[in-house]
C-alpha cells in the first residue's frame, strides 16, 4: 500500500492535504488529512514536515479507520512527534564527541592581523637597529629585516 500526495488547500486555520492510496490491485482511493496550523506552531513543527507526518498518520491507520477517508492530525499526534524529535536531538547531542582541547583565547589571531594589544607584548627593537646600523633590525615576530639602500 502506497500513499501519494496529490495536493493541499487552505481551509481557514487548517491545512488540508489530499492523498491517493494505491493498493496492491492498483486501484486509487482518495484520502484527506487536516492539520491545525495553530497547533503546528505551538509544537514547533515546520510546515514542510506536515505532508510526511500526515502520510505517516495514514500509514499507521488500521482497516477500520480507513473506511472514513478523512483524518485529522490531532494534538496528540503533534505532541508525540515533538517528544520524538526532542529525544532524537538529545541522543544526537550525547553522541557528539567533546572537543579534544579547550579553545584558546587567541583563536583566529593568525588571520586577523596585527593588534595594538599584541604590540605591547613584543620585544622592543634592538639598539643596533635604533642606532641605524645595517643588519641589526628585528621585526615584531623576531625575523630579521634587511635594509636595502
Amino acid at each position: 500500500m502506497q500513499f501519494i500526495l496529490t495536493g493541499f488547500t487552505q481551509d481557514m486555520a487548517f491545512r488540508v492535504f489530499a492523498f491517493e492510496r494505491m493498493g496492491v490491485d492498483r486501484v486509487r482511493t482518495k484520502y484527506v488529512v487536516r492539520a491545525d496550523l495553530a497547533l503546528v506552531r505551538r509544537y514547533g513543527i515546520q510546515v514542510q514536515e506536515l505532508p510526511l507526518l500526515c502520510r505517516n498518520l495514514l500509514m499507521r491507520s488500521d482497516e477500520a479507520e480507513e473506511a472514513q477517508h478523512t483524518f485529522t492530525f490531532t494534538e496528540d499526534d503533534m505532541c508525540l512527534h515533538a517528544k520524538d524529535r526532542a529525544a532524537a536531538k538529545d541522543a544526537a547531542a550525547q553522541k557528539r564527541k567533546p572537543p579534544r582541547r579547550p579553545p584558546s583565547e587567541n583563536v583566529g589571531a593568525a588571520w586577523r592581523g596585527h593588534h595594538p594589544a599584541l604590540a605591547a607584548q613584543t620585544p622592543a627593537l634592538t639598539t643596533a637597529a635604533s642606532a641605524g646600523q645595517p643588519g641589526g633590525m628585528r621585526g615584531i615576530d623576531g625575523q630579521k629585516i634587511i635594509e636595502t639602500a
